[in-house]
């Protein structure tokens, strides 16, 4: 397949360089490219920080639309389930209208609906707005990532990952904290309304700077609309399984036994058609390609790993610590923090090694990080956690630069912005499953532990019997009508919050035991080339 859209900042052929000296690179205007470059990330930025910023104030929206608590877990799920599907649906669009117009009418979008979903009176109206917001805004992410890997000469594409590193590990993570810190300054409609002059921003930015490559109209013709359709039906069933399997209990459930069906079938008839079909909505064949197919699965790890230290921890400080949004926006913020400092040695790594070398030493880091959490007490607060997310941040970092620079490097130009959307795609739908399974895990170990402890109890334990006996002596001197219950009641609360605590426990060592596996798969893909593929496979 020709691709018309070849980067602006790169010309469409060179000749092989020789030994003694490097061929003339075409010349780069590094104004217009960071400007443009630049404002694309923040466009990234805004559009990763609305997944996670709504998160600390859904009892307040629900309250304002007057959801339900059923309800109101969809002003989440309405936007990430449209969004897989536009993700890699991204790099045709961009190969046909050219990544400016995408990006700009994704932006324009995107502002759109975020002021709608602000001014929502019902939950309906959240909810499609949200939809739509998600949807239309999804190709914001996988561009950028696009952009960093053609319109950057090679020696400076690591620097782009870098930047691009820092947007998807720290939106995440102050998300729930300005999302909090929002709504108790102004309200929770500022959580969508704060994206309008960001973006405007953005627009400008983009419409001015954002020329990088042109697209290619003939490709229009024989669109695949019933790939499309087979891609959104599959994409759409998968994610809706992942995001609400935990709380229906999984194949317990009709609707989600049922939906897990359609998305095995027809995932199967997706991948069939884009192998098949000529001018096909999503490459496949990159996955021929080793690098690539094993980035993509590291991706997917990196992903649970981000996304899952981001669920358990805040999970953990709130059902068991009881802190507010504040006090674990705090605590988290050593994450952050930690991510922040490591950007800029992670390039440098990358850029002087083998990339394999980098991505084993941060799938290492962030699982040694995950499992110094395996012996977790009740007690732990700020300080305990500190260098669980240090160690974590540090190695997620390095290994997600180090996982897009071996994803990216042996793949031939007309390839990347499809690649672009597939990675991103493996990102969410790797963190989607993460966050499925550490929330069944932390459900089933939960009961089992509870079980477990409540087992000793009745075998009449003598150090359970005393504090009983100790419990029921204080309840009667507080005046407690039934002294006895008060106290089993007492007890019962004491081995729930033990039973949670050992859960989250094993949910930390099953994040690490998957990140040491992964540091070991890493070191299966080929050296990672830092220049681009010959000119030839770009035609």
């Amino acid at each position: 397949m020709t691709d018309a859209a070849l980067p602006a900042n790169s010309a469409p052929s060179a000749p092989p360089q020789s030994a003694g000296k490097p061929a003339a690179a075409p010349e780069v205007d590094w104004g217009k490219l960071f400007l443009g470059f630049g404002a694309m990330v923040i466009g990234q930025f805004m559009a990763i920080l609305d997944i996670q910023i709504v998160a600390a104030s859904l009892p307040q929206i629900q309250a304002g639309v007057g959801a339900s608590a059923d309800q109101v877990s969809w002003i989440q799920t309405a936007y990430l389930i449209p969004e897989v599907v536009m993700i890699p649906l991204s790099g045709y669009l961009s190969r046909l209208w050219g990544t400016q117009r995408v990006y700009l009418m994704s932006c324009t979008g995107f502002i759109v609906m975020s002021v709608l979903t602000g001014l929502s009176s019902s939950i309906d109206m959240m909810i499609i707005t949200r939809a739509l917001q998600g949807f239309i805004g999804g190709a914001m992410i996988p561009t950028v990532f696009a952009v960093a890997f053609t319109a950057f000469p090679p020696e400076r594409r690591v620097t782009a990952s870098v930047i691009m590193g820092l947007i998807v590990t720290l939106a995440p993570t102050v998300g729930p904290t300005l999302g909090g810190h929002l709504t108790e300054w102004l309200s929770w409609r500022w959580l969508f309304f704060i994206n309008v002059p960001t973006g405007l921003v953005v627009l400008f930015g983009v419409a001015r700077w954002g020329q990088f490559d042109k697209g290619d109209p003939s490709l229009a013709k024989g669109f695949d609309w019933f790939g499309l359709a087979v891609m959104a039906v599959f994409l759409m069933s998968m994610q809706f399984v992942l995001e609400e399997g935990s709380k229906d209990g999984w194949f317990e459930d009709s609707g989600i036994l049922a939906l897990a069906v359609v998305a095995a079938v027809t995932g199967v008839v997706f991948v069939w058609r884009s192998l098949s079909y000529r001018n096909p909505i999503v490459e496949l064949r990159a996955f021929a390609n080793r690098n690539f197919s094993i980035g993509v699965a590291m991706t997917a790890v990196s992903g649970a790993s981000l996304f899952g230290g981001t669920f358990l921890l805040p999970q953990f400080l709130g059902r068991v610590r009881h802190y507010s949004a504040s006090e674990v926006g705090t605590t988290m913020v050593v994450s952050g923090l930690s991510m922040f400092a490591t950007g800029p040695i992670a390039g440098r790594l990358v850029r002087q090694m083998d990339p394999r070398v980098p991505m084993f030493i941060g799938f290492m880091l962030a699982g040694f990080g995950m499992y110094m959490a395996h012996g977790v007490t009740k007690d732990w607060g700020f300080w305990e956690f500190a260098g669980v997310q240090a160690c974590r941040g540090v190695g997620v970092m390095i290994a997600m630069i180090a996982t897009q620079q071996v994803t990216m490097s042996t793949l031939p130009p007309h390839m990347v912005k499809n690649a672009s959307g597939l990675v991103n795609l493996a990102r969410n739908t790797g963190g989607a499953i993460g966050l499925a399974l550490l929330a069944t895990t932390i459900t089933n170990q939960t009961a089992l532990y509870y079980m477990g402890l409540s087992d000793e109890l009745s075998q009449g334990d003598a150090r359970i019997a005393g504090m009983m006996q100790g419990l029921a002596t204080r309840m009667a001197q507080l005046g407690v009508s039934d002294p006895g219950g008060a106290a089993r009641k007492a007890i019962g609360g004491m081995l729930q919050q033990q039973a949670t605590v050992l859960a989250f426990g094993d949910s930390f060592t099953l994040l690490a035991y998957g990140c040491f596996i992964a540091a070991v798969i890493s070191l299966l893909a080929k050296p990672a080339r830092n220049a681009p593929p010959p000119p030839s496979d770009a035609h």
